[in-house]
């Protein structure tokens, strides 16, 4: 079997409801974020993920993630890793894009980068370091962490490059899969919330 990549986004926060950048600000979940950390534990104990038995689990040390992580079920399964956490968004941390564009229009986080945080090549350098993780062994994993960065998980995934993130949207507790076609590095599902419907 050839291995396989599962994204859990963190559930909704107050600042990723308004659509503020949160990097490294440890902002807790709603309960709405709650309830559907929940949900995509449900999901994920359900066929045909099965309580996904066998897969190496890993999670930001960010308490967003951490917790969905928990409330997910896979709390006891999981190591805390620093290469999963946010972008750094440096002197943008807790703006909003309109915000940003306000003092820099046209500005784009996935070509322009950030002041003062992290820059394209460092967050670049740290999906390439969990795609690598990923297929280093014949199991799949699972990965609870952020908006940007499991976006630049999924470009590098597929060999392209960071900007290529802006086109795939990820919503708060969202499920992704990447894995593979004909033997080349697929998206199996992207953004997927049915576990969210009713």
């Amino acid at each position: 079997m050839a291995p396989r990549i599962l994204l859990a986004r963190h559930g909704q926060t107050a600042w990723s409801l308004s659509g503020k950048h949160t990097g490294r600000t440890d902002v807790p979940l709603l309960e709405e974020g709650r309830r559907g950390a929940k949900l995509l534990g449900e999901r994920l104990h359900r066929a045909p993920f099965d309580g996904l038995p066998g897969v190496e689990v890993r999670t930001s040390p960010l308490s967003r993630a951490r917790e969905t992580c928990e409330l997910a079920g896979f709390g006891e399964r999981a190591e805390s890793w620093d290469t999963l956490m946010e972008w750094d968004y440096g002197a943008y941390e807790g703006m909003t894009p309109a915000e940003i564009q306000a003092v820099r229009p046209g500005w784009l986080i996935w070509r322009d980068g950030v002041p003062e945080g992290e820059s394209l090549a460092e967050v670049t350098a740290r999906a390439d370091e969990v795609v690598a993780w990923a297929r280093s062994a014949d199991r799949d994993v699972l990965v609870f962490a952020h908006g940007h960065i499991l976006r630049s998980i999924g470009a590098r995934w597929l060999g392209l490059p960071l900007e290529f993130a802006a086109r795939i949207r990820l919503n708060p507790t969202s499920l992704s899969v990447l894995g593979w076609a004909y033997g080349e590095p697929a998206i199996e599902s992207w953004n997927d919330l049915g576990h969210l419907a009713g």
